[in-house]
């Protein structure tokens, strides 16, 4: 994946390639690379299960640095917010979206959102722009304000890592091809924009088909503020899985395709989800749990967009 990301920009480069019928491909190609170091890389390493040496999973996590995003803010916003709470509205920072997006059945309504199905895609494959862009710098403002970030002293420094990697990201895949190719700039530009859209909409359909889904629940504390369920429980009713006999898929994917067995266990590399799946499916059915499973990704896909049209006409479900 680290190759798939670096390769295509050195061609483009090193070969001084100007036409755009050849930059555009190349890009696209970075942009799936960039998209395989979130799922299979960074993801693990944050999670300190992508090597049983604390110093590798501490550096691999820096890939996430690498192609533009925190890895102080991804850890905050996703090994907290959305493992702690999944699918908990108000809580879960993954279902935490702006006024046009509507991820769970207990957030305020509006108009556009019955709309939502159909726009929700364009805002997926912008994620990562948001991402490079403002995204970071908000969160830690927010994360901060919430306690999540201890004192000002550790803000400064993640404002500080935040900037200088963003400046290495954008002269590595913007800066660079722009002045070392005779390639128009505004072709390196929209090239680029491609390559975002290509990483964030791989990325978004990926975990949001792991939870805006019609199997999955959307639980709400009590009046005390605590859940009916343990820990467990809850991921298993909240999280879905997909293409659990695609090897390949599984392979490209950093395991993604097994959410379920992540969401138990997210400190085990995701290589071995699939032998665990069996006795984790096993072991739900002993309870009385679910095991949420969603046939092949495109179904899983169907299934999300389906997701996505209920919650844009049903009304705030009662807490």
């Amino acid at each position: 994946m680290l190759l798939l990301f670096f390769i295509p920009l050195s061609i483009i480069i090193i070969w001084n390639v100007s036409s755009p019928g050849i930059i555009f491909p190349l890009y696209i190609l970075s942009g799936f690379g960039m998209a395989g170091i979130g799922m299979g890389i960074m993801h693990d390493a944050i999670h300190g299960s992508f090597s049983k040496r604390k110093w590798l999973n501490d550096l691999m996590s820096n890939t996430i640095n690498l192609i533009g995003s925190s890895k102080h803010m991804w850890k905050i916003q996703h090994n907290v917010l959305h493992h702690s709470f999944t699918n908990i509205n108000e809580h879960d920072d993954d279902i935490h979206t702006p006024f046009f997006l509507r991820f769970s059945p207990h957030a305020t309504k509006n108009k556009l959102h019955k709309y939502q199905h159909w726009y929700a895609w364009i805002f997926y494959g912008l994620s990562t722009i948001s991402w490079l862009t403002f995204k970071d710098f908000i969160n830690l403002v927010r994360f901060k304000k919430m306690g999540l970030i201890r004192d000002k002293k550790s803000q400064l420094r993640y404002l500080i890592s935040i900037i200088l990697w963003k400046l290495i990201f954008f002269a590595l895949v913007l800066v660079l091809p722009m002045l070392l190719t005779s390639a128009s700039g505004w072709t390196i530009f929209f090239a680029f924009l491609v390559m975002q859209f290509v990483t964030g909409l791989c990325i978004s359909i990926v975990f949001q088909s792991a939870h805006i889904m019609p199997n999955a629940e959307f639980p709400l504390p009590d009046n005390e503020g605590k859940m009916e369920t343990e820990r467990m429980a809850h991921q298993l009713l909240t999280t879905c899985n997909f293409s659990q006999k695609g090897t390949f898929l599984f392979w490209t994917l950093g395991g993604l395709t097994n959410q379920i067995e992540h969401h138990l266990f997210p400190h085990i590399s995701h290589v071995h989800y699939k032998k665990i799946a069996p006795i984790v499916k096993q072991t739900a059915e002993e309870f009385g749990l679910p095991y949420n499973s969603n046939g092949s990704f495109i179904s899983a896909i169907k299934k999300h967009f389906e997701m996505l049209k209920v919650l844009g006409s049903m009304e705030v479900s009662p807490k």
